[in-house]
């Protein structure tokens, strides 16, 4: 098959890095695999695992540039002649809808709890529709008058191979222990775009309070803010000097060692104020063996059993996060990457994303049987 994935952008982020795995793991697996996006800093990866990349503007939301754009994703898609074509966000489905979108079987990916209405309803118009999650699933039945025979609840996927504990480089650990000064430290870390979602607020507020009776607690915010966010870093790094944390709070901006972050953390916190959709860093944090307290929100529900490998919480709570922080010794966490990989491989998410584009294929012809004459 010839799978076309479309997204906005090629930066970071959970889709982001869900997209190019899928590419990999398409190319490893003998199918040809193009992404359309607006370019960005894992384009290189993209191409480096035997992809295809085409630079179109599908991120956009300008109506006035939005014909020239409809038209040269259009002219595109007829030169690639793909089997399945994949939109992963609104302003992609759009554009391919505005086309001619019966030429090819559609499949969409609802990533998120988008606004109800007309602009995110085209994100159940694929042929076939995945839910991150039971949650994602569940919202757009209530919302949405959508064939529920249309869509497959695929959660995201960990790479096993790579977030495994055995697996982190020692030595980018211990640059990363040194650069941050987490020697003697017990790290706490919440990792995702700096953003009002996240809730880096209420984070910082709870590594205060834990401070007081562990004083040698440190949060790392793992993360970068876009051009649009840059007042809201700023505004929290003047909370960090206010809460006298300089020292005691780092921001590490945007990190490719994922791996080596979460090995040297002794917990990870997802902190979101509203329901996540699926939330890669509570699964990528128990295949790697570490606690994680969450919001009591979205699909962290589905994904962390509370009082197992973690605790949930509610959320804009710095007193309740702070007080699971400081009650992760009696968790065991010796099953916690067996959980993940009886629920949440990367291999598994693979495995019924391509069925689903398999059930979109025209059936094969078959010969007719003809008896010789006797």
């Amino acid at each position: 098959m010839h799978i076309v994935q479309i997204i906005p952008a090629l930066q970071e982020g959970g889709v982001e890095r869900g997209t190019v795995e899928m590419n990999r793991e398409l190319v490893k697996r003998g199918h040809r695999s193009t992404i359309i996006s607006a370019g960005g800093r894992l384009v290189e990866q993209i191409l480096m695992d035997g992809g295809e990349h085409h630079l179109i503007d599908v991120r956009s939301k300008n109506p006035l540039s939005t014909p020239s754009r409809v038209g040269a994703l259009e002219r595109l898609l007829e030169r690639l002649h793909p089997s399945v074509v994949h939109a992963r966000s609104r302003v992609p489905a759009w554009l391919y809808k505005l086309g001619t979108p019966e030429r090819h079987p559609f499949v969409t990916t609802v990533h998120g709890f988008n606004s109800i209405n007309l602009y995110s309803k085209v994100m159940t118009s694929g042929k076939r529709v995945i839910c991150v999650s039971e949650a994602i699933k569940d919202y757009l039945l209530k919302h949405y008058q959508v064939d529920p025979k249309k869509l497959r609840v695929i959660p995201r996927g960990v790479d096993l191979t790579y977030f495994s504990p055995g697996a982190a480089c020692l030595g980018r650990v211990k640059s990363l222990i040194d650069r941050h000064r987490l020697q003697s430290r017990q790290v706490i870390t919440t990792v995702g775009r700096i953003t009002g979602l996240k809730d880096h607020e209420t984070f910082i507020r709870a590594i205060a309070q834990l401070r007081k009776t562990h004083p040698r607690a440190k949060g790392l915010i793992v993360g970068s803010a876009s051009a649009d966010k840059q007042d809201l870093e700023k505004r929290l790094r003047q909370l960090v000097s206010e809460l006298s944390l300089d020292g005691h709070v780092d921001f590490v901006g945007h990190c490719q060692d994922m791996r080596e972050i979460y090995a040297l953390s002794h917990a990870v916190v997802c902190g979101s104020k509203k329901p996540e959709s699926f939330g890669r860093t509570v699964t990528e944090a128990l295949a790697m063996g570490r606690p994680v307290v969450a919001t009591r929100l979205g699909a962290h529900v589905e994904t962390l059993p509370h009082g197992k490998f973690g605790f949930l919480v509610p959320p804009e709570n710095p007193a309740a996060l702070a007080s699971r922080l400081a009650d992760l010794g009696a968790l065991d966490l010796e099953h916690a990457r067996q959980y993940v990989t009886q629920r949440y491989s990367l291999e598994r998410m693979v495995d019924e994303t391509i069925a689903t584009y398999e059930e979109l294929q025209p059936a094969p012809v078959r010969r007719a049987a003809f008896l010789s004459p006797a």
